[in-house]
């Protein structure tokens, strides 16, 4: 009886989905490769959630009075990895995706965007990020805009561990809306 006290039956886990093939974050690993790995993880696992939904139906927003769609995490998502990994951290003199001081919620809010086109920016935006992250030291800082003190790429790879969690928590729910796909 104490046995079965401390194991869960395979099938009690929660279920990944059918056309998953994210390779689990290591168990152990130096702290680069846990940090990359799961960034890496979290950025794959939106990418699913994305997938097989018709592309006109992304931009949905199916749960009220939220304005939340898979289409505008996607641009989100890609303005937050330039503005974290490129522009705070690395100090690219780069425009703001998808933001303006007139019009900050472009991201979430927009009429004829082409959700192809905004996720390929995503992906590249990430394997951008990628890039900066391979090229720098965990301890390195860049300078953080809202405060003007320094902030380490660790930092900010928690930071954006956090901020694809949070997303995917709620892409999770949008796609179970918009055609019922469940799994993690």
């Amino acid at each position: 009886m104490l046995g079965s006290m401390n194991t869960i039956p395979a099938a009690n886990y929660a279920q990944t989905w059918p056309t998953d093939t994210r390779p689990p974050p290591p168990l152990v690993g130096d702290e680069r490769e846990i940090l990359t790995a799961f960034l890496d993880f979290h950025r794959t696992t939106f990418e699913i959630k994305c997938e097989g939904v018709p592309p006109d139906r992304l931009a949905e927003k199916p749960i009220p009075p939220s304005g939340l769609s898979l289409h505008g995490i996607a641009r989100h998502l890609a303005g937050s990895e330039r503005w974290w990994f490129r522009i705070q951290f690395a100090a690219e003199d780069l425009p703001l995706l998808h933001y303006s001081d007139d019009d900050p919620d472009q991201d979430f809010e927009f009429t004829g965007a082409d959700v192809a086109v905004d996720l390929d920016v995503w992906r590249a935006e990430c394997e951008r990020s990628r890039h900066v992250v391979a090229e720098a030291s965990l301890d390195d800082t860049g300078i953080h805009r809202g405060t003007g003190e320094p902030i380490s790429l660790r930092r900010i790879l928690v930071h954006m561990i956090a901020e694809y969690a949070r997303h995917n928590g709620h892409a999770d729910l949008l796609r179970e809306r918009i055609d019922g796909a469940t799994g993690h």
